[in-house]
């Protein structure tokens, strides 16, 4: 590598709203507040509700069929 043309790679210590933190190492120049983080967000945490909002799948189906039955 060139001498002298890339950023400063430092420890920055990163925080989330739920309160997790950690330290990592980045050319941002300060530490990092984030509003959600994998300790709190719904798809790490299992909690998230997975919805068929308005009977999407269901229409779907209806329309363009099982594709596992036209297969047999």
């Amino acid at each position: 590598m060139k001498a002298a043309i890339h950023p400063a790679y430092e420890p920055v210590k990163v925080t989330c709203a739920c309160g997790a933190e950690w330290e990592t190492r980045s050319t941002h120049d300060g530490d990092i507040h984030l509003e959600i983080c994998s300790s709190c967000h719904p798809f790490f945490t299992g909690k998230q509700k997975l919805i068929d909002t308005a009977g999407r799948i269901e229409r779907f189906r209806r329309k363009y069929g099982n594709p596992l039955e036209s297969k047999n």
